[in-house]
């Protein structure tokens, strides 16, 4: 393990989060936030000098290419690294005065998970709530990515950090040139970002609201600078732009590459896209239908709600316009069933994929028929290829694994005190990155309740849940440790 290897690599991305924080900065100095502006600007400039210093006395280090294992080492750092010197602004600002609540939000943040420990949402000074709705943004794509564009330039290779960081089974280059990828889909984020905030002010909110909704949705993290979320805006038609950006942002990034560069028909050869649509209707379409049957809302409004539930929940987005604990059983059902799910791979979605349920489907399906025809040679297609042996094995262990921190996860809020339903909904939104759940941390609740030992190991569950859950584990491992 080449530590000297890592640390560069750290040091330049943790100068630039120290660099974002300007922009929450600016905010705090156009909103006259005298305590924002003190911290952002100390925490800004006592990062970036000690990242510059530190640097300096490394360039003359020789720089290798990062390999696997460092690369699992350096992304898993980052994240714990940049989760707690974001924080710092909350804590020492006042705005969140314990630093485990602090840190919690900061890693629901970056991991775009959307829980949060705040019981008054619009009592923070609006730089607070700019800053936490861009740590969703930078974290949506993958600070690591971004960073990807730059560490080239520096000799530092930065396919084995996209391969850790990138969410979904694998990453498809859309160019040769790894940096040049980063690039791309960076330009993709940007742009839907600006689109969809330009759009949000045209229905009716602030430039400043506008902003801070636009980067929860395009990262599918969920936080809002209101306490009801958008249902605050009371307009419908904002929140059909929210579900139709929340539907794009929960589809791979690769295929709105497909479709800018004009191939926009190969999309339509996407089984998981086809899949991913088809889960969006169904589910939308059953529960307009309950909602609709019971009386609770007119057929126009039992549609939107509907929609932008099942579009919050599936890509693990976490906005709410509606209780839909107040909604009828079998509508609950359906949405605790996507939370099961999340969007697709190459998505800023977090949950298993669409695309691993899909191969596990397959799987299934095969082994049935193996039953029938033991002889039977067996293969796997999706789209058209083949998927190999090693693929399924690691789609599996994935599915294994990640089962087994949700139910560890349950164990220990079980643990400290907490009913099964909120325990078990706390682990499937934390390690899954979806956000609200059911029981204590509904759409109205939040995680204040818990004990401040239970965050941290929450703040542990989102992170391992953003990586994909083998990024963390791995290096827990002897194998990984040994030459």
């Amino acid at each position: 393990m080449n530590f000297s290897t890592i640390l560069k690599p750290l040091i330049i991305i943790l100068f630039f989060v120290a660099v974002c924080m300007a922009f929450p900065l600016l905010v705090a100095l156009y909103y006259d936030e005298p305590a924002a502006v003190k911290s952002f600007f100390s925490v800004m400039i006592s990062v970036a000098t000690v990242s510059a210093l530190i640097f300096y006395f490394l360039r003359n280090l020789p720089i290798h290419r990062i390999a696997i294992r460092e690369s699992f080492v350096l992304v898993a750092l980052c994240w714990f690294s940049i989760s707690f010197i974001s924080a710092l602004p909350f804590y020492i600002s006042g705005a969140i005065p314990n630093f485990s609540e602090a840190f919690f939000e900061t890693v629901s943040g970056f991991s775009t998970t959307g829980a949060t420990i705040l019981t008054d949402i619009e009592a923070l000074p609006k730089s607070m709530l700019f800053w936490r709705s861009l740590t969703h943004w930078l974290g949506g794509m993958g600070i690591i990515v971004l960073a990807v564009a730059v560490l080239p330039l520096l000799g530092v290779g930065g396919l084995q950090l996209l391969k850790a960081e990138a969410p979904g089974p694998t990453v498809d280059k859309v160019s040769p040139r790894i940096s040049e990828t980063a690039k791309i889909l960076w330009g993709i984020y940007i742009g839907m970002t600006v689109v969809e905030a330009m759009l949000l002010n045209f229905a009716g909110m602030s430039y400043f609201d506008a902003f801070v909704h636009a980067f929860s949705t395009v990262s599918t993290g969920g936080f809002s600078s209101k306490g009801d979320s958008i249902a605050a805006f009371k307009s419908p038609l904002i929140e059909w732009i929210v579900i139709i950006f929340m539907i794009l942002s929960g589809a791979s990034f690769t295929l709105h590459y497909k479709v800018i560069t004009g191939r926009a028909r190969q999309i339509f050869k996407s089984t998981e896209l086809k899949v991913y649509l088809v889960i969006i209707l169904i589910v939308s379409s059953l529960v307009s239908l309950n909602l609709y049957s019971k009386n609770i809302y007119s057929f126009s409004n039992s549609v939107r709600y509907a929609f932008f539930q099942v579009s919050s929940i599936l890509t693990t987005t976490g906005f709410a316009t509606a209780d839909y604990e107040m909604w009828p059983n079998f509508a609950q059902f359906l949405l605790f069933m996507l939370m099961f799910l999340g969007g697709c791979s190459g998505s800023t979605s977090g949950g298993i994929k669409i695309i691993r349920i899909i191969t596990l489907m397959k799987l299934a399906i095969n082994e049935l028929k193996y039953l029938v025809h033991p002889k039977a040679i067996m293969t796997i297609f999706i789209d058209g290829n083949v998927i190999k042996k090693d693929m399924i094995y690691s789609i599996s262990a994935f599915v294994f694994l990640y089962m087994c921190m949700v139910l560890f996860t349950t164990f220990v809020c079980a643990v400290s005190g907490e009913d099964l339903l909120t325990s078990f909904t706390t682990a499937m939104t934390t390690v899954g990155n979806v956000g609200p759940g059911f029981g204590k941390i509904g759409p109205t609740e939040n995680f204040h309740f818990f004990a401040g030992w239970v965050k941290w190991f929450l703040s542990a569950s989102m992170i391992i849940g953003r990586l994909e859950v083998f990024t963390v584990m791995v290096i827990f491992t002897r194998a990984f440790w040994k030459k």
